[in-house]
């Protein structure tokens, strides 16, 4: 005999991931392209011939100098200051991640063939690292498997802050896999990441600027 209950519940569950598809395709256009403009979308950028396509523009301004946000932008990497986005749901993934809220020197020398970690070494082993494939100090940091960072400065006090994301090709399944989680997991993180940054560079350039 059939379950009416269990019938009731299958349903449920359908009609919740068809919903749940249904948000994704409505907003994916905003969260791909979250706080961009069309022109920053297809401006070239440095490290764009590795990629395949864009596969997300995400950018935010900050009112502070460039050189005040490139401080905080080079000193990412799980062993170093994190991303400054939601560590408890990194850490889920055991990534073992820890934001810092202050500039530590010896993380200002990051420089192209070195590594960005981003899990934790016990757990994953060195699968998280990725190279820096260019970089010009207060300009760009290209890292090979994520993207290109890019600082451009609006004036003397506020600088816009660039991700672009690069795509590669992917089999269908994982191009589903994509479109339905990775790519929301990946834009929430994100832009966790660039309101991080945009908070602790803002926060040190009124400090530096009452002292």
């Amino acid at each position: 005999m059939v379950n009416k209950r269990s019938i009731g519940l299958g349903k449920l569950t359908i009609a919740a991931m068809l919903g749940y598809v249904a948000v994704v395709a409505a907003l994916r256009q905003r969260y791909i392209n979250w706080g961009t403009t069309i022109d920053e979308q297809l401006q070239p950028l440095p490290g764009d011939e590795l990629m395949h396509y864009a596969s997300a523009n995400h950018a935010i301004t900050i009112n502070a100098p460039v050189t005040i946000v490139w401080q905080w932008l080079v000193q990412i990497g799980q062993d170093k200051a994190g991303f400054y986005s939601y560590s408890f749901l990194e850490n889920l993934v055991r990534a073992d991640i820890h934001n810092a809220d202050r500039i530590m020197p010896e993380w200002q020398h990051l420089k192209a063939g070195d590594t960005i970690r981003l899990g934790s070494k016990k757990v994953y082993g060195d699968t998280t690292l990725l190279r820096v494939a260019a970089l010009e100090e207060n300009h760009f940091i290209v890292l090979e498997r994520w993207g290109a960072f890019v600082l451009k400065p609006l004036d003397e006090e506020r600088t816009r802050l660039l991700i672009r994301s690069h795509g590669r090709k992917l089999s269908w399944m994982n191009k589903l896999l994509a479109y339905l989680l990775l790519d929301p997991i990946h834009f929430v993180m994100e832009r966790g990441m660039l309101l991080g940054i945009k908070q602790r560079a803002e926060h040190q350039y009124l400090k530096q600027g009452r002292s």
